[in-house]
């Protein structure tokens, strides 16, 4: 086990099972937890701002109200990566996903189909363990096959590190219900699972995942292929005992975001930092929220304006800009490596627009938020206070990361359009 984890100690803030809360989530199952949940005012005020945004036509993420256009583009019959590798694995996709649709019943094919490749479904993924969304197929419902097959579908989708870490978001969430004694609402398969578009080679179409902690968003379009919202969360993101022990989650990230920091002379610290304390009366109003915390792109933040926060990384030693690029790739490294080469390539290309933030101290064993923002990426992680354990304040075992794809391009939006467009210009 890493040193921070050691040190965090996730154990000493397992509460008792004696609380009515507690007792409450050993009893209850996802429908029952979610009825209680939902009585709660503050959830009813959330959710009622969730029906809202959702409700909103889709922009995208800005720093002014304003999208910047022509930020992404669609390509030809045929995108690589410039070494004649295919950007996205669409075929491999493709036969995943028939062999879903073959493993599962007429009457569930209407629960995990939507034929609309832009249906407001997509934008209606969260990440708490509240089931207040239900489109899709919930795996901890279906067969075993069609587990296996969504699993399979995943895997053509994203690279090796990218499923082992969307597979050990969902296998901490299996842990933490037998932490907490909440195995019927948080385990492996406390997710739903949809296919938006009818999956092929030349027409768009993605899927989507989503529960606690663990929220994805797959489109694509020929050889081109985005994947965000993304939502990777973890409490605890250490497994210290039974068949999973020692599987850890962004500790990586974590490693590299504090060997950045401690790289930094005190001028530049002064300029990233926007904040000394995870929270309190320094931040304006919207910047710290009681369930989000510091993190800005959560679910329903689809139109959000973002401010750019921090520094410009131009103004970072050549080696600390390096380090910057390689935080990026592991907040990134979800992405097929073709696809990935190509997104750093876009991120590059607007090198100079990029900002880096931080929040909080970065000694070894500090709780931080920090977030890299361009015209084309925001990618954040953000330690947090206890939801199912006890800690008061922000600790490294609650982590939650999100990436969001700003401008107009969140599930692929941006490339669906064009696809539209030229498919109408040539039919006129």
């Amino acid at each position: 086990m890493s040193q921070i984890k050691m040190q965090a100690g996730f154990r000493n803030y397992i509460p008792p099972r004696d609380t009515q809360r507690s007792k409450d989530l050993a009893a209850c199952n996802t429908y029952q937890w979610a009825d209680i949940r939902c009585a709660d005012p503050f959830m009813v005020g959330w959710k009622a701002g969730w029906e809202k945004l959702s409700n909103e036509p889709y922009k995208g993420i800005t720093t002014d109200g304003n999208v910047i256009p022509e930020l992404y583009q669609l390509a030809g019959e045929r995108v690589t990566d410039g070494g004649g590798g295919e950007a996205a694995p669409t075929a491999a996709m493709t036969k995943a996903a028939k062999r879903l649709f073959n493993a599962i019943s007429p009457e569930a094919t209407q629960a995990l189909w939507n034929p609309s490749v832009d249906a407001p479904e997509w934008r209606r993924w969260i990440n708490p363990e509240i089931y207040v969304y239900r489109h899709g197929i919930r795996l901890e419902e279906t067969s075993e096959d069609v587990v296996e097959a969504i699993h399979d579908l995943m895997r053509a989708s994203l690279s090796p590190e990218g499923y082992a870490k969307a597979r050990g978001c969902m296998k901490v969430n299996q842990f933490l219900g037998e932490v907490v004694d909440g195995r019927k609402v948080l385990n492996e398969r406390s997710y739903n699972f949809s296919i938006f578009g009818m999956p092929s080679e030349d027409e768009p179409w993605g899927w989507q995942i989503f529960g606690h902690h663990f929220a994805m968003n797959c489109f694509v379009a020929k050889t081109q292929i985005v994947i965000s919202p993304v939502f990777m969360g973890a409490e605890p993101n250490v497994i210290d005992s039974g068949p999973e022990k020692g599987t850890e989650l962004f500790t990586d990230q974590e490693r590299l975001a504090v060997k950045l920091m401690q790289s930094m002379d005190k001028a530049t610290v002064e300029h990233v930092r926007i904040f000394q304390q995870l929270s309190g009366p320094e931040y304006p109003e919207g910047r710290f929220h009681q369930a989000d915390q510091r993190h800005l792109g959560g679910a329903f933040q689809d139109n959000r304006v973002v401010s750019y926060e921090g520094a410009k990384v131009s103004i970072f030693s050549q080696d600390q800009q390096s380090l910057v690029r390689q935080l990026l790739i592991l907040c990134l490294n979800y992405l097929p490596a073709n696809a990935l080469e190509q997104r750093m390539g876009e991120i590059l290309t607007h090198w100079g627009d990029t900002y880096f933030a931080w929040i909080g101290g970065f000694g070894k064993y500090d709780a931080f938020y920090f977030k890299i923002h361009s015209p084309v990426v925001m990618a954040e992680f953000d330690h947090h206070t206890g939801v199912f354990l006890d800690n008061k304040i922000p600790l490294p075992f609650h982590i939650h990361t999100l990436v969001r794809t700003p401008n107009g391009n969140d599930y692929g939006k941006a490339l669906l359009k064009q696809f539209l467009a030229a498919k109408g210009s040539d039919r006129n």
